[in-house]
This record gives C-alpha cells, sequence and structure tokens, in this order.
C-alpha cells in the first residue's frame, strides 16, 4: 500500500526557485547571444567596408591606370622595322584636355574627378563588324573616340557618370578627397620636384600629374558602444592638401553616421602618360 506522503507535490518554494534558476540561465543566454551578435556584426561590418573599398579602388584604378592612353597604330605588323606610331590627334580627344581634370569643391553638374582615355575599335574573332573593347566606369563604350568617367560625392553615395548615365558605385561614403602627384620646376634647383597638391593648384598644368591619390572614409550599417572619453573613440580623416590629417570624434557625429564605424582608405595610382602629354 503507497504511503500518502510520497504522493504530494513540489511546495511553491520550489517552484519559485526552478523558476528563478531557468529565468536566471535564460537571461545568461540571452545576455551571451546579444554579445555575440553585436561582435558578429562589428566582424560583418569591418569585412563589408575592406571589401567596398576594394570594389571602389579597383573601378576606379582602372580607369586611371588607362587615362592618357593612345591609339597605337601597329604598322610593324607589316614591316618589323617600321617604328612604333601613336595617334596624338583625333575627333572628340585630345589628351592634354582629355586625360584627366578635377574639382576641390564641385558643384551641381561638376564632378571631383574626370578621367579620359583613346577609344578605338579593333576586330572581333569571327566577327565582320570592329567593336570597340573599351569601357568606363559603367561599362559603356563612351564615344567613337573618348572613354570618360567621372566620379562626384552626392549625399553618402559616390557616384560614377558615364558619357549619358549616372549611378552610385558605392553607399555609405563619408568623405571622398583627391590629391594629385605633380612635377614641378622650381626656380634656381637643377632636378624637378614631385609633390602632393589640390586641383586649384594643378591649375592648368594637368599634364604635369604623375598619380593620383584618392582618399575615402566609409561608414558601416551596425550601430556600435562608443566608449566614453577619456578613451579615444576617433579616425583619421582624409588627409588635406598640405598633407595634414585631423581626428575626427566619432561620439560627435549625428544622422545615418552616428555610432557606426568609420573606416579610412587611401590608395595611389601611377598615370599611364606619367607627365609625358605635356610634349604633345
Amino acid at each position: 500500500m503507497t504511503s500518502s506522503r510520497a504522493q504530494h507535490g513540489i511546495s511553491l518554494v520550489e517552484l519559485m526557485v526552478g523558476l528563478s534558476i531557468g529565468l536566471m540561465t535564460v537571461a545568461v543566454a540571452m545576455g551571451a547571444l546579444m554579445a555575440s551578435r553585436s561582435v558578429t556584426g562589428t566582424v560583418r561590418d569591418a569585412s563589408h567596408l575592406q571589401q567596398q573599398a576594394s570594389h571602389i579602388f579597383r573601378t576606379m584604378g582602372l580607369q586611371l591606370r588607362q587615362a592618357g592612353s593612345l591609339y597605337l597604330h601597329p604598322s610593324h605588323a607589316t614591316d618589323i622595322n617600321a617604328p612604333v606610331v601613336f595617334e596624338t590627334t583625333a575627333t572628340g580627344f585630345d589628351p592634354k584636355t582629355h586625360t584627366l581634370s578635377g574639382i576641390d569643391a564641385p558643384g551641381q553638374n561638376e564632378f571631383k574627378l574626370t578621367t579620359g582615355y583613346r577609344n578605338y575599335t579593333e576586330p572581333l574573332y569571327t566577327s565582320a563588324v570592329d567593336a570597340s573593347q573599351q569601357r568606363n566606369c559603367l561599362g559603356q563604350a563612351g564615344s567613337d573616340t573618348l572613354i570618360q568617367s567621372r566620379f562626384v560625392l552626392e549625399g553618402t553615395n559616390l557616384m560614377c557618370a558615364g558619357a549619358d548615365a549616372s549611378q552610385p558605385i558605392a553607399d555609405n561614403v563619408a568623405n571622398f578627397q583627391v590629391r594629385y602627384l605633380l612635377q614641378t620646376f622650381p626656380a634656381g634647383m637643377g632636378n624637378p620636384q614631385l609633390q602632393y597638391v589640390d586641383a586649384s593648384t594643378v591649375g592648368n598644368n594637368w599634364a604635369n600629374v604623375y598619380a593620383v591619390e584618392i582618399c575615402l572614409v566609409l561608414f558601416g550599417a551596425e550601430s556600435i558602444e562608443l566608449p566614453a572619453p577619456p578613451i579615444d573613440a576617433s579616425y583619421a580623416d582624409c588627409p588635406a592638401a598640405d598633407g595634414t590629417v585631423a581626428d575626427v570624434d566619432m561620439r560627435t557625429l549625428t544622422g545615418p553616421r552616428a555610432r557606426r564605424m568609420h573606416k579610412t582608405f587611401r590608395s595611389v595610382f601611377q598615370l599611364r602618360s606619367q607627365g609625358l602629354l605635356a610634349s604633345y
């Protein structure tokens, strides 16, 4: 016969203790989950910024490395002793004016950086029609003689404009700056000098620009916790024309950039012409 004492349930105290332990376990698990999600989001943000910067530099770098390139007449195809001839003049293409230009503070319908190079057609295998294989930043063939790409920052979108269209190639861009490596000939000095300058300093001397430095500040999409002072929460902005670099405190940023990761990327692209356009 079963004893009546062995059949009674748990007491209220035991139930409350069990619920408390269960809630504490859930709270710890939720805290760990939120911390893990925050770390994962930050890592994902950092990876995305790296990928976006690579995409921008790949797109702009392709156009800058081609800037100033000319059409080569393959005269040596029939005569190995004939000199290689470059076409330096073509209707709609001027290497001095179309290779490179820029505006430090562009207004409406103006661009921070413009690059160009000679377009031409060539025969394609199994095709009876010659076609151009050159493309601008939007994948367009451009005009018959000129491939041109133009870049400007509109809001937080880095825009690329081709011959007749414009579209963003990257978003979440906080800053887009361009400096030019210009060759100068100081009076009284035997050797030329190279220095980084802005577009206004270049003036009309674009033919003596040897390289272009692109600087970008990109920001993430994930909200992050910023440390309180005196712990530093700043990033190094793009350099000014004189090379000075300002630190930006992320705690002071507002709007879509508030509490977002910011990273600065810089790359220098040497021009194909390397200042030789001044001789044309």
